[in-house]
């Protein structure tokens, strides 16, 4: 790569953002594993062909996990004067989340606040130095500390601070806040407290969010890049930095994140060590009014390519609305589904089951191999139910989503998997479930290229 061969989203408006944001390096140590990784993923930073106005780093810069303050010094130093001297962090702020590695004791606290000497000591009393908020024009940024030992460690976040500054700055248009721990689970990596925040913790954390209208919680540590949505708030996990070796080869990868964000909303690419863009999303969507949605039924597939949802520079949006009503019976029933090859099971099986009724989706996008099964929220049982269901080609595991109505908030079904609906092959025939599970099925379909969007 060469400085300027990246092409990078552009903005749509004057007065946008545009910035990286990228986490887990864990370097810092001369010629250790992860340097030369890193420097990789700096690489392709420095080939995009348009410096970002700002850099945020999601945590775990260093190795660090050392009772020594020497040689935590030692580490942040050489992560500062080395391996990111090629950025003029005067020009280009640099700003930081703490991590597991970084801040995983008094003692790592203490130097990572003497490090960062240079961030605002704007955050709670407790916590100056590792939380804070950043103000720039129409954007707030608040990044918070997600392994507080005020708190008792490792996955647990503060709140109160969080809701109050939220609040004195709620005249922000655009709200991110960026922590270490994601809330909610990542490629099926599930436990409180070391996979991600303490779960009656997170839910409060998460509650704040929805009620302020933040657009995105941005966070790190499970090696992956992987995006959802719940109650209308994204979170994007991006552990790319460095750390290559115990990344999935098959789904995961080192990367960065290249983002903008105007009037137009939040877009971003996702782009691996070789300069590829492998992941992309515009946020929030434009989606007309179901009422206006065409019917749809059995046929109505033919209307797409097989590989519609495979495409990685056109993401595709698939969006059903279901009227209906359930049978009496805990026995699955079915809303939509592929029609089969024979002697498979269908592709895509959209349904409810069990005694909650809950809204069920399973994949099998491959023969003789487990299906692999989301979930949503119970389906009513003694009313007629509507329910729209969602798949985003571009948003791997997190792309396939839900909620009532055209006024609700979308949430990605919750599962365990690390892939998503771009396994997917569409056939031209599906199988709609008999009355009165179905009323009414009708879709909206549209699709954005990355070409165009590079283009502005």
């Amino acid at each position: 790569m060469t400085p300027n061969s990246i092409p990078t989203l552009p903005l749509k408006a004057a007065g946008g953002h545009h910035f990286v944001i990228y986490g887990d390096s864990c370097s810092g140590v001369p010629g250790a594993l992860h340097e030369s990784t890193f420097r990789q993923v700096n690489g392709v930073l420095q080939a995009l062909d348009r410096r970002p106005q700002f850099i945020c780093f999601l945590g775990d810069e260093i190795m660090g996990l050392s009772s020594d303050a020497d040689a935590l010094r030692a580490q942040w130093a050489h992560f500062f004067t080395q391996e990111m001297a090629w950025l003029d962090r005067r020009a280009i702020p640099l700003y930081h989340t703490t991590g597991n590695h970084s801040t995983y004791s008094r003692l790592s606290e203490a130097v990572f606040r003497e490090v960062m000497a240079h961030l605002p000591p704007n955050g709670p009393p407790q916590q100056r130095g590792l939380s804070y908020f950043v103000r720039r024009g129409d954007l707030l940024m608040i990044f918070v500390h997600s392994g507080s030992w005020d708190l008792g460690g490792e996955g647990r976040v503060e709140t109160e601070w969080l809701a109050q500054t939220l609040q004195q700055q709620a005249d922000a248009r655009h709200k991110l806040v960026f922590g270490h721990h994601p809330v909610w689970a990542v490629n099926g990596f599930f436990g409180d407290f070391q996979r991600h925040i303490e779960r009656e913790n997170g839910r409060r954390f998460w509650r704040v969010l929805v009620q302020h209208g933040v657009l995105a919680y941005v966070c790190s540590h499970i090696l992956a890049f992987d995006v959802q949505v719940r109650q209308g708030v994204l979170q994007i996990c991006s552990a790319g930095a460095g750390t290559a070796h115990r990344m999935p080869p098959e789904t995961e990868y080192l990367h960065l994140l290249q983002a903008v964000l105007d009037e137009g909303g939040l877009r971003y690419q996702v782009i691996d060590a070789d300069g590829r863009v492998r992941e992309w999303l515009c946020w929030d969507w434009r989606i007309p009014p179901a009422a206006g949605w065409a019917d749809f039924d059995a046929d109505s597939g033919r209307a797409l390519p097989a590989d519609a949802l495979q495409d990685p520079r056109l993401a595709r949006l698939l969006v059903w609305e279901i009227t209906g009503q359930l049978s009496e019976g805990a026995a699955p029933q079915t809303l939509l589904a592929t029609q089969p090859e024979a002697g498979a099971l269908p592709a895509l099986w959209l349904g409810a089951g069990g005694r909650e009724r809950r809204l069920m989706l399973m994949l099998s996008p491959r023969r003789n191999r487990s299906p692999h099964s989301w979930h949503g929220p119970p389906l009513p049982v003694d009313r007629a139910f509507r329910i729209q269901f969602a798949i985003h080609s571009g948003m791997g595991p997190g792309g396939l989503l839900w909620r009532w109505d055209d006024d609700a908030p979308w949430s990605s079904l919750q599962g365990a998997s690390d892939w998503g609906p771009e396994r997917l092959r569409l056939p031209p025939r599906w199988t709609i479930g008999a009355a009165p599970q179905v009323r009414r099925l009708r879709w909206h379909q549209q699709g954005a290229a990355l070409d165009e969007l590079l283009r502005g």
